[in-house]
């Protein structure tokens, strides 16, 4: 079975042709010019998808929140204007006669690293993505838990420090805040404006840099006392960890040896793990809804 995979990104979108070992051919990427608001990207999403022949079904992976039942956006920030509500699933069927899933992206990347990436060992894992927010996915026997409404796992908006009700929005409360690599980035600001990304602040620490050194230490603590407490919650046997900043192998390693200080004796079994499928996770994942 061939799988026709879109990963719709704020910056970019992916496509392949998805087969069922995992493999992918025919990737192409383009710019999803999210700005321009939902309609936009849809459009673009069609013409794209019009260069493709010889496929059994759809499967897109996209930023915001999904109904996976109905295929359509729940709820999408201003990262993609006008986008909430749009009945993804529905347009794409009536313009191309195939059966279409559409689910969250989070959720697509957990999908494809339990079936083909650093979680095939592992029925119950969370999936935590870092980048300009965080995203996540619970997985409990090898199926994404969606809770009563299917918008389960919004780990950034967790509380994870105490609201200032002096202020008119509870943002600076969230995990995402404090933990997301935009975070890091504002943090590493305070001591260096040159600092624009990840990138340019590894290569200053490597070269000796004890301010920004402690700036990362500062971050790696505020994510592993989210990731402590998702542990005492669901009691994973792994937590995958993605997005860009989480490329850095001993990145990883830090935030496991300082999650591993801050949880309870009878929850150390928890392993935390790089993803390993990178940027073809939501592509793998989205298809393999058609491969169960």
């Amino acid at each position: 079975m061939n799988i026709l995979a879109a990963d719709i990104g704020g910056t970019t979108t992916k496509m392949a042709i998805c087969h069922q070992d995992g493999t992918l051919s025919d990737v192409m990427e383009y710019a999803t010019e999210s700005m321009q608001g939902g309609p936009h990207v849809v459009e673009r999403l069609l013409l794209h998808m019009e260069q493709y022949k010889n496929y059994d079904a759809i499967a897109i992976s996209t930023a915001g929140q999904v109904n996976v039942d109905e295929g359509t956006i729940v709820y999408a920030n201003e990262n993609i204007p006008n986008y909430t509500g749009t009945k993804l699933a529905e347009i794409v069927q009536a313009r191309f006669g195939k059966p279409v899933k559409v689910e969250n992206d989070v959720n697509a990347a957990a999908l494809g690293e339990a079936r083909f990436g650093a979680a095939k060992a592992h029925k119950s894992f969370l999936c935590l993505t870092f980048g300009t927010g965080i995203g996540g996915a619970i997985v409990m026997n090898r199926k994404i838990y969606r809770g009563a409404d299917g918008v389960a796992a919004e780990f950034g908006h967790m509380f994870t420090h105490a609201w200032n009700s002096s202020e008119t929005s509870p943002r600076k409360s969230f995990y995402e805040y404090h933990a997301s690599t935009t975070a890091l980035i504002r943090m590493a600001k305070e001591y260096d404006q040159q600092v624009v990304d990840g990138k340019q602040l590894f290569g200053k620490i490597k070269n000796g840099d004890e301010n920004l050194k402690a700036v990362l230490n500062e971050w790696v603590n505020e994510v592993s006392v989210g990731l402590a407490s998702l542990i005492h919650i669901f009691n994973p046997s792994a937590i995958i960890v993605g997005g860009g900043v989480m490329e850095q192998d001993f990145l990883v390693r830090l935030v496991e040896q300082q999650t591993k200080q801050l949880i309870m004796p009878s929850y150390m079994g928890v392993c935390i793990r790089k993803a390993e499928l990178g940027n073809k996770a939501g592509l793998i994942g989205a298809a393999s809804h058609f491969f169960e």
